[in-house]
């Protein structure tokens, strides 16, 4: 079970951690601080819950090089950057980049709590969506291979003989995994089942290797 969402702030100016902390705590946020981009890395996973505010000009580590950072880990809370002046080619990338917001460090409080109040909430919506897909490949691993295999004829458009042939299996019994499949997964389609079985994702790479 992941903690409850957390707003990370990074930042090298320690007085500016410590006011802003006591700001959000005020507002009732759960907070951590981080002197460096290297602290932050070491302080999350992929499970991590929340949203990171983070300074764009730091030594060592600057935002844009923690924003590539993180998603090259896996570790995708929505980020807000702040900066000191006005950088349009810094604000570019961080956007292209997925960067949630960008906002003068100075930004008045509302406008701060705001952006973070939009965070946490893309944070709810991806979470959600995380573990749904989590839970649909949970049930597509508890297929056994037969199933796999009749699976992948049937995302193939092949119908029952079809798939009895190319198998070396009965008609009837094509019909049986069929339906275990689909109850396996919690559908009452083939169509829907394609759908899931997209979702989850069984590529056309696997449907043309036959592999599982």
């Amino acid at each position: 079970m992941t903690d409850s969402p957390v707003v990370h702030l990074v930042d090298d100016d320690e007085s500016y951690l410590r006011a802003t902390a006591r700001m959000l705590t005020s507002e009732g946020y759960r907070t951590a601080t981080f002197p460096s981009a290297a602290r932050l890395l070491g302080a999350l996973s992929a499970a991590s819950r929340g949203c990171v505010v983070a300074d764009l000009s730091m030594p060592e580590m600057d935002g844009l090089e923690l924003q590539a950072t993180l998603s090259a880990a896996g570790v995708h809370l929505p980020i807000l950057f702040l900066s000191g002046h006005a950088d349009i080619p810094s604000t570019v990338r961080a956007m292209q980049g997925g960067a949630m917001d960008f906002l003068e460090k100075h930004a008045p409080r509302e406008q701060l709590v705001a952006a973070i109040r939009r965070a946490l909430a893309r944070d709810g919506i991806e979470h959600d969506a995380r573990e749904r897909l989590v839970a649909l490949r949970r049930r597509f691993d508890g297929l056994s291979r037969r199933e796999l295999e009749v699976l992948r004829e049937v995302l193939r458009g092949q119908m029952n003989k079809q798939i009895a042939a190319s198998l070396g299996i009965s008609e009837r019994t094509v019909k049986l995994h069929r339906t275990s499949i689909k109850a396996k997964i919690g559908v009452n389609s083939a169509a829907r089942l394609a759908t899931l079985a997209r979702d989850a994702g069984f590529s056309d790479r696997w449907l043309q290797q036959g592999g599982t």
